[in-house]
């Protein structure tokens, strides 16, 4: 694990890399999938002055990480980041339909796919706890669900979705794990900052369910995409005022701090993308991208420091998302030690120290 040196000011958080953009958007359509091996093999040699990645979030998915994985194939899993003195963090469950699961608002059915592999994923984290390679982190889920078919009936789709929330938090709560939901302009219901309070608070229990906050993911949500009577930033902003992009933002942020339990370093260049399966999102950048429209290190503050400008300590690592990221450029080792840069900026700007940590520790 990385040690305190003239690189890194702080202990904590733990500086995760995560491992779906080797999958996410991949595929027929797209280009082919990283396969696990070689994204962590990436992530363990990336180093600054010393400094390495601490650990990976993972994608419970093949050709990844079978949602229906064996005690020793977990065991194999875990001796895969061990070797690489690398930790285990944040699940993602396959809650989609494609992988298995069933939209959250859907029929019986569906809904009953999208939480078996909730506890599927919840089982996976328990062992992973077990096996002593994962000690903190959360299991994320969205609402697996077109904003399409929700806005057909917004109130009763919330509704719904908030309901299939609370049993699989009832899940969550035998395993002994917490859920993130991440909100994105491509999921119904969780397609703009408002609508992922107002589902949040449906559900109620926020020792159980949070939020998972993206940096890109949610910039998107400050210019109203899917839900323009939400958008914080008028039409055809320019973003040469980075004062009132950063006071967008933040107010953003503000609403959806006191809910946030996991956080996504990213970049963000203002515009969507899809790809393969992936509907239209908001776009990931590499940190050093001249069209990059946030301050990383500034805007991360947003999420990191409270309204008093205390660092919240409100989880115990923070992981970078290049989602969607071309292979070419995944497949650079220079693109993920300039990724390790910026984590470690982010760490030196918002962290905190040992001393602190258990008492932000959830």
């Amino acid at each position: 694990m990385s040690d305190i040196n003239q690189a890194t000011q702080h202990a904590f958080p733990a500086l995760h890399n995560a491992m779906w953009p080797g999958l996410v958007g991949k595929g027929p359509d797209s280009e082919p999938p990283i396969d696990l091996d070689t994204m962590l093999d990436l992530t363990a040699r990336a180093e600054v002055d010393g400094v390495r990645f601490d650990g990976a979030d993972l994608f419970l998915s093949l050709p990844h990480t079978d949602i229906d994985s064996s005690d020793d194939e977990l065991k194999r899993l875990a001796d895969k980041l061990t070797s690489r003195n690398l930790r285990a963090g944040s699940l993602v469950a396959p809650v989609w339909p494609p992988t298995g699961g069933g939209s959250a608002m859907g029929n019986e059915e569906e809904r009953g796919r999208f939480l078996t592999q909730v506890r599927k994923a919840c089982r996976i984290g328990q062992k992973l706890r077990e096996l002593g390679i994962r000690q903190y982190g959360v299991i994320r889920i969205d609402s697996a669900t077109g904003v399409s078919e929700w806005a057909a009936d917004p109130a009763g789709n919330t509704r719904r979705i908030a309901d299939t929330f609370s049993q699989a938090c009832d899940i969550a709560e035998d395993f002994g794990e917490r859920l993130a939901a991440e909100g994105e302009i491509c999921w119904g219901g969780m397609h703009s900052w408002r609508r992922n309070v107002e589902l949040l608070e449906m559900v109620g229990r926020p020792k159980t369910l949070g939020f998972q906050a993206d940096m890109a993911h949610t910039m998107l949500f400050t210019m109203g995409y899917n839900a323009p009577e939400d958008r914080l930033l008028p039409d055809n902003f320019d973003w040469s005022k980075r004062d009132e992009l950063s006071a967008a933002y933040r107010k953003m942020a503000d609403a959806l701090r006191p809910w946030t339990i996991d956080f996504h370093v990213a970049q963000n260049d203002g515009t969507v993308k899809g790809a393969g399966s992936h509907d239209k999102t908001g776009r990931h950048c590499p940190p050093k991208d001249p069209n990059g429209r946030l301050d990383v290190v500034r805007d991360s503050g947003a999420w990191l420091r409270d309204e008093n400008g205390n660092p919240t300590r409100a989880f115990q690592h923070i992981c970078w998302d290049g989602c969607m990221f071309p292979n070419s450029m995944m497949l650079d080792q220079s693109t993920w030690n300039d990724v390790l840069r910026t984590m470690i900026s982010v760490r030196n700007a918002h962290g905190w120290d040992a001393a602190d940590a258990q008492a932000g520790a959830r």
